[in-house]
This record gives structure tokens, C-alpha cells and sequence, in this order.
């Protein structure tokens, strides 16, 4: 194992730990077992039990520390008589997905994706419970069970405006078998992004390190092209947080 990798393995064991030391007692088995769909319908379930309602969970943190990111990116996308498509990728219960149907001033169509059943069903049944309103009369709002290695096969190429990664790309990065994965993940994030797209990348993840592996596995010459960036979201109990941004170029021919 590099240095490199050592340090994301314990910088992602100390940060998941303290999400979830008070929520779950299958720590242990989360950190480890992050890309298994088992692992996250376990995980949901023993976090629903432990309140009588419903509360929403939110891995590093909620929609107000990254608002003042997603809604002026949302403002340059959009197209006249269009509703924005856009893709929580990996919401598990988080709010943030709801909240941008519910801030937008501008027409969305949300997409909230997880590939647990269990979270889906839990923001379904909230949903209805709640009756939550957008702020743009024609907005709408779902959630969908969805294995993000596929995005494809739920959604037509270059038809997203926007995709939200909260902790997702984190997550897979920090398990045994999750690298290749991640992988794929983003390649599949720049086929459905439309060219004036955009992924946004929410993570604890030194830029130094992150900026390497994006670069390196958003290009595929002939196949796939992307520009990268970064921006600090800010720090949260001792821990600085990143927004790295994906957009989709031109594939140049050879």
C-alpha cells in the first residue's frame, strides 16, 4: 500500500467513524463494506429504528454549507421552457436533494438515487408524510433505487444538467473493493452529463490527492474528456471540506 493510499484509507476510517459512531453499530462493517448494497439497507434500517420519526442523515454536512455552490451553478445552466435535470447520486436519506427542489427559484426535475431500497422508501414515505412544496411550480421531485455504476441505463446520454456527490465517490474510494468502482462512477457521471454539465464532488479529500485521481480517470483519449477543479467548502469540527467540480469537454478524435 502507498502512503497515499494509507493515508486516504485512515483519513476516510476517522471521518465515516464519526458519522455513524452514534447512529449504528455496524461501524466496523460500514467502513469496510461501503459499495455493498447489504451493507447500506443494514445501516438504514438500524438508523430508522432508533428514532420514533423520521430524521433525516446527512454525511459531512447539510445543504446550507453548500447552497451559495449549487444554486448560482444552477443559474448559469439554464435553458429557456426547460426544466434542469438534476441527480442526487448516492442521497441515502440526506436532505439535500429535497432541498434544491424546494430552494431552486428556477424549474428542476430531482432526481434522488440510492442503491438501497430501504433509503429510497424512507424518503418516499417522508416525502408524502411531509408534503413538501418547490419553490418553482413546475419542479418535481423522486426518488429511484439505482445502482450508479449504471447511470446509463436509467438515464440518456448527455441529458443531466447537474450531479451531486455527497460522500458516494468517498465512500467506494474507502473500501476494499471500491476503486474500480468509483472508477466507473465518474465515467458514467460525463456520458449522462450534458457538455454545459457540471459533477460536483462534496469530500474531505486532500486536493492534492483527489485532483490526481479525477484527472487521471476522467480521460480516455477519444472515449472522454473533462476539466477539473476545486474550491473550499469551508472546515466542520476540525475537518476541511472540498467541492471538486467535473465538466465534460470535447472528445478530440485521433
Amino acid at each position: 500500500m502507498s502512503p497515499f493510499s494509507k493515508s486516504l484509507t485512515w483519513s476516510g476510517r476517522r471521518i465515516f467513524a464519526a458519522c455513524v459512531r452514534h447512529h449504528s453499530s455496524l461501524t466496523t462493517e460500514l467502513i469496510e463494506n461501503m459499495d455493498k448494497k447489504a451493507t447500506w439497507d443494514r445501516f438504514y434500517t438500524e438508523n430508522s429504528s432508533r428514532t420514533p420519526t423520521f430524521e433525516n442523515f446527512d454525511w459531512f454536512f447539510g445543504f446550507n454549507a453548500v447552497r451559495d455552490m449549487i444554486m448560482p451553478l444552477l443559474q448559469t445552466m439554464s435553458h429557456p421552457d426547460a426544466v434542469l435535470q438534476v441527480l442526487d447520486m448516492g442521497c441515502g436519506t440526506s436532505a439535500l436533494g429535497p432541498s434544491i427542489y424546494r430552494h431552486s427559484p428556477l424549474p428542476v426535475r430531482v432526481t434522488c438515487a440510492d442503491i438501497s431500497p430501504v433509503a429510497v422508501r424512507l424518503m418516499q414515505e417522508h416525502v408524502q408524510a411531509q408534503a413538501v412544496w418547490p419553490h418553482h411550480p413546475s419542479s418535481q421531485l423522486e426518488f429511484v433505487e439505482l445502482d450508479c455504476t449504471q447511470l446509463d441505463e436509467c438515464f440518456g446520454l448527455s441529458s443531466l444538467d447537474l450531479i451531486v456527490d455527497k460522500g458516494t465517490t468517498d465512500a467506494l474510494l474507502r473500501c476494499k473493493e471500491g476503486r474500480g468502482k468509483a472508477g466507473l462512477v465518474l465515467k458514467q457521471c460525463l456520458k449522462v452529463l450534458r457538455s454545459s454539465g457540471s459533477l460536483l464532488q462534496f469530500s474531505d479529500e486532500d486536493p492534492d490527492a483527489r485532483l490526481l485521481w479525477l484527472e487521471t480517470e476522467a480521460q480516455d483519449p477519444g472515449v472522454l474528456a473533462a476539466d477539473v477543479g476545486v474550491q473550499e467548502v469551508g472546515e466542520l469540527q476540525g475537518v476541511c471540506y472540498y467541492c471538486y467540480q467535473v465538466t465534460p469537454q470535447p472528445v478530440v478524435s485521433k
